[in-house]
């Protein structure tokens, strides 16, 4: 298995591997504190340009690869998903660090994001894809769910947030046999 930074798009969404020139175009989507309430690390106000320096430096390393969500319809910036935790050994890797500026959620922006990461690292031979929220993220739990992931437990106390609060995490995976069922219902959603 191997990933390498690729732009991606479909109808709905183009996802373009995250580089120095999104920084000012995403600044503004990440103002809201509300997006980074439940976050291990805080990426709004004075903290924005940590996080995405934290998002280009997983890039050089190797483990991540972020993407600048744009929407079709406009060409405007909508949010940011990343491949993380790259395993190639065990196939398998993260898709997270996934959030979105107010006038994406709720839309299609999202499930056609995830059609297109997941189908892009199912081809390039993944086996398994995690995905994980905190606790109360109820919003996130109910997308992955409706995704059509499987819910697998919960890791207590298993992150420190940058509020002081730990964090239990709860986490889902999206297995190789069980693509092919997720990618029709991801597409069922997006032509309806």
């Amino acid at each position: 298995m191997k990933i390498e930074p690729a732009v991606l798009e479909n109808a709905i969404v183009r996802l373009e591997p995250l580089t120095e020139s999104h920084r000012e175009e995403l600044r503004p989507l990440a103002q809201e504190p509300e997006l980074w309430a439940l976050t291990s690390l805080r990426g709004d106000g004075e903290h924005f340009d940590t996080w995405f320096d934290l998002m280009l430096d997983g890039q050089a390393d190797g483990g991540q690869v972020s993407h600048l969500v744009r929407a079709q319809t406009d060409g405007r910036a909508a949010g940011h998903s990343a491949y993380l935790a790259i395993t190639p050994a065990h196939k398998r890797l993260e898709i997270g660090w996934t959030w979105y500026g107010p006038m994406a959620r709720g839309t299609k922006v999202n499930p056609a994001c995830k059609r297109l990461l997941l189908g892009r690292v199912f081809d390039c031979g993944a086996e398994r894809v995690e995905l994980k929220t905190h606790h109360r993220n109820l919003r996130s739990q109910n997308a992955m769910q409706k995704m059509g992931a499987t819910r697998e437990g919960r890791l207590r106390r298993h992150l420190l947030c940058w509020t002081g609060e730990w964090r239990d995490t709860v986490w889902f995976s999206v297995l190789r046999e069980e693509w092919p069922r997720v990618r029709d219902g991801l597409d069922a959603r997006l032509s309806g």
